[in-house]
């Protein structure tokens, strides 16, 4: 079964950057299309960023400039570097496929103070 296990989260100033990682394990587990959500509280889960396996990313406009998506096929990792961190970026950030078929992980907590 695939387990994907995100890290990299923390408590940041606004304007800060932090590193998220993705990474997934299982036999013969294989990572295509992926994304990275996040959900705060009392709010649903949305989808910020996007990557294909041919390395094509798409980003929601609220992230657009600020967040990056990339990945590493051979370690079978996904990351999202974030920079010019805001407060209304706090939120758990969790990985997975453009459906999110995968089972969710524990995602990664981010906090952004002002």
């Amino acid at each position: 079964q695939v387990q994907l296990v995100e890290s990299g989260g923390g408590l940041v100033q606004a304007g800060g950057s932090l590193r998220l990682s993705c990474a997934a394990s299982g036999r013969g587990v294989s990572i295509n299309a992926m994304g990275w959500y996040r959900q705060a509280p009392e709010e649903q889960r949305e989808l910020v960023a996007t990557i294909t396996s041919g390395g094509n990313t798409n980003y929601a406009d609220s992230v657009k400039g600020r967040f990056t998506i990339s990945r590493d096929n051979a370690k079978k990792t996904v990351y999202l570097q974030m920079n010019s961190l805001k407060p209304e970026d706090t939120a758990v950030y969790y990985c997975n496929t453009f459906s999110g078929e995968l089972p969710w992980g524990q995602g990664t907590q981010v906090t952004v103070s002002s």
